[in-house]
């Protein structure tokens, strides 16, 4: 539908045709960035699918071999060397761009630590508690990078979203908009210029009967 507080004059149509171009050329890119983001989503799709199966065997490698610690420790060690860890893993969060959705970037810190470093004595404790803290410590850091990787795909979604929108607003709205305006304005100033033709046709006829009156 045209814009009815468009005034059709040229100037007016010169503009439109000026908007018109720079929706079509905003459109494509647009277009262009929705594709790009779309195929960063699958990647980190992709990625995030083999994060969780990884996690998954991990985890459940790690309870089995917590399972074997508590057959050889008791449950009482196990959970008392559990809570003689104080130090909780530091995570540094940045952000990379992706054609312009800033994405976090998580760089773990000492979730692998050595067998100092875990808080309980290496006396008394044995291979099978050793490899038990170890399968957790990998479960983990493959946890972190699980979330890194599916809060990028949130955002990359919400962005895709929010483009797609742009580019049918673009397409099914700005666009035909214009090009409905462009129309209305030719439309009117192509019956002006008719009517003027007209008009001038008739003025002629009546100078050319004065003319041929004022001979005779």
């Amino acid at each position: 539908m045209a814009d009815d507080n468009v005034k059709p004059t040229r100037m007016e149509l010169l503009n439109t045709k000026s908007r018109l171009v720079m929706a079509q050329k905003g459109h494509k890119l647009l277009k262009q960035k929705r594709d790009a983001l779309v195929l960063a989503f699958f990647n980190e799709v992709k990625k995030a699918k083999n994060l969780r199966q990884q996690v998954n065997e991990r985890v459940v490698e790690a309870h089995k071999l917590l399972a074997l610690a508590r057959s050889v420790h008791g449950d009482l060690f196990v959970e008392a060397n559990a809570l003689s860890s104080r130090n909780a893993p530091n995570v540094t969060v940045r952000t990379k761009n992706i054609m312009g959705v800033q994405i976090p970037e998580i760089e773990s810190v000492k979730i692998e630590r050595t067998l100092l470093d875990r808080g309980y004595s290496v006396y008394g404790s044995s291979a099978q508690f050793d490899d038990a803290v170890q399968a957790f410590e990998d479960a983990l850091n493959l946890v972190v990078q699980l979330a890194e990787t599916e809060t990028a795909l949130k955002k990359l979604l919400k962005e895709i979203e929010k483009t797609n929108r742009r580019v049918n607003a673009l397409e099914f709205n700005i666009q035909p908009r214009f090009k409905e305006t462009i129309k209305h304005i030719q439309d009117h100033l192509n019956r002006l210029e008719s009517e003027r033709f007209f008009a001038l046709k008739v003025t002629k006829k009546r100078l050319q009967k004065t003319a041929e009156a004022e001979a005779a």
